[in-house]
């Protein structure tokens, strides 16, 4: 698929150079790293002259300047070390014997920084990044700062920096920094935790510093608008949502057909965890295999992309399902094909019948949109949504066609499981509106916003 945008881009005409502060860039498949590097092409295409500094988790880019740093800090730099050695050596035995003997060296060390800090381990790469990036804004070669985060140390490097120099300050966060404990948590009180404590100061310090600042949900952008009166005032109103949006993986452009099986194959691709967990729906195959018993050799589940969480194993032990969920581990870039992971999950997503999209049952929920559904909507199969306290996601969902169930409703996930079964056995499967969201709209907006105060 070409890089150019489907839709014209708003041209920068001054301030061309952004110094983009990320700590995850080109990382093969890792949501945190695509959402800045598919935006690269579109913002390259507007006039904009990257300088990016990311960690050395990544590939370096050789379009334009990017400096990678190691993180400062312990935790950081194994935590670093680990993903750099990967890259370059594969996770064989140099591997292993490289971050276990680190890890040793290191462990004293970690104890201290948590013991004294407890933060989370990539907080001292804003250290490297604020170092460096300081150079450069005084040597004249930097016209606008663009934090990044997923990881907060990218934030927390763009504050020091505006403060330090009053350069502009762009930012785009991707999870809540707050997170909020139920419906009634706005999310004022002081945590527990420091590592939180913190990140409660940083968003502060993000509505107070930066001159635009951007969510990725109305719901994220409305509990920081609670929290942070400056967001609402009439002449400081530089908060806004911006919808991310996904290129198509791999090869998937355009809408393909899908063949039926013998098999009904559910995938969930990405992370998972006890609060999103494929227990649920091991839970629902119970009582539909008491009215359909057939459905025992024809319907499997497949996981891609990380181990499974403790309540799946659980429940695969406890309802005798190890042949019905089928976990297939990270797919990384075939040396024999040369395929990136990408390209592998994107083969196979488009084989899936169904993409569950699990959503959690947290709170934060309200204020979170998984980014692999935005990589579902390319492929064109029905996705499954399991969804949690998020009108905007499940608006998304409906207006495309989708199997849609609330996450605290057990018997409206099992209606759901049988209805899929019994439309995939008439071969009547929801054919979904092919209707994805690209970049380009996201890179638009952040460009509109950006010029509005340059106008």
């Amino acid at each position: 698929m070409s890089t150019q945008s489907a839709i014209p881009l708003v041209t920068v005409n001054d301030k061309k150079r952004w110094l983009i502060l990320t700590h995850a860039f080109n990382m093969d498949g890792r949501a945190a790293s695509l959402t800045i590097t598919d935006k690269i092409p579109y913002l390259l295409e507007a006039g904009v002259e990257p300088i990016v500094f990311s960690a050395i988790t990544g590939i370096q880019d050789q379009r334009f300047p990017h400096y990678q740093f190691i993180a400062w800090g312990p935790s950081g730099f194994r935590f670093d070390f680990r993903h750099w050695v990967a890259n370059k050596y594969g996770r064989g035995l140099i591997y292993k014997f490289s971050t276990r003997t680190v890890s040793l060296l290191l462990s004293p060390l970690i104890a201290i920084e948590k013991l004294l800090l407890g933060y989370s381990s990539q907080w001292s790469w804003a250290l490297p990044a604020f170092f460096h990036g300081w150079r450069l804004i005084r040597a004249g070669k930097v016209d606008v700062v663009f934090s990044v985060g997923s990881a907060w140390s990218a934030h927390l490097a763009g504050v020091w920096l505006k403060k330090v120099t009053g350069i502009e300050l762009i930012s785009e966060v991707h999870d809540p920094l707050v997170i909020r404990k139920s419906p009634k948590d706005q999310g004022f009180d002081r945590p527990k935790n420091r590592d939180a404590r913190f990140r409660h100061y940083l968003e502060n310090q993000l509505t107070r510093f930066s001159d635009k600042v951007w969510w990725f949900t109305d719901g994220a952008l409305h509990y920081a608008k609670v929290r942070n009166s400056n967001l609402n005032t009439l002449n400081n109103a530089h908060g806004f949502v911006v919808t991310p949006g996904a290129k198509p993986p791999g090869s998937l452009d355009a809408n393909q057909s899908h063949q039926y099986t013998e098999q009904l194959n559910l995938c969930h691709f990405g992370s998972l965890a006890n609060d999103r967990s494929l227990a649920t729906i091991l839970k629902a195959l119970v009582p539909l295999l008491k009215k359909y018993p057939e459905a025992r050799e024809q319907i499997r589940v497949h996981a891609y992309g990380a181990p499974l969480d403790s309540l799946s194993l659980d429940a695969i032990k406890q309802l005798g399902f190890e042949d019905v969920l089928l976990a297939h581990g990270r797919l990384e870039r075939d040396p024999l094909t040369g395929k990136s992971g990408r390209e592998r999950v994107s083969e196979k997503m488009q084989a899936a019948d169904i993409l569950i999209l699990l959503h959690g049952n947290d709170e934060w929920c309200a204020e979170y949109i998984p980014s692999k559904f935005y990589d579902y909507l390319w492929t064109g199969r029905p996705i499954w949504g399991i969804t949690h306290r998020n009108p905007q996601l499940d608006q998304m969902l409906l207006d495309r066609g989708a199997y849609l169930s609330p996450q605290l409703d057990p018997e409206a996930i099992e209606l759901s499981l049988e209805r899929i079964w019994l439309d995939w056995k008439a071969q009547k499967l929801i054919e979904p509106a092919w209707n994805p969201i690209g970049v380009d709209q996201a890179v638009n907006t952040i460009l509109t916003e950006v010029q509005k105060r340059h106008a």
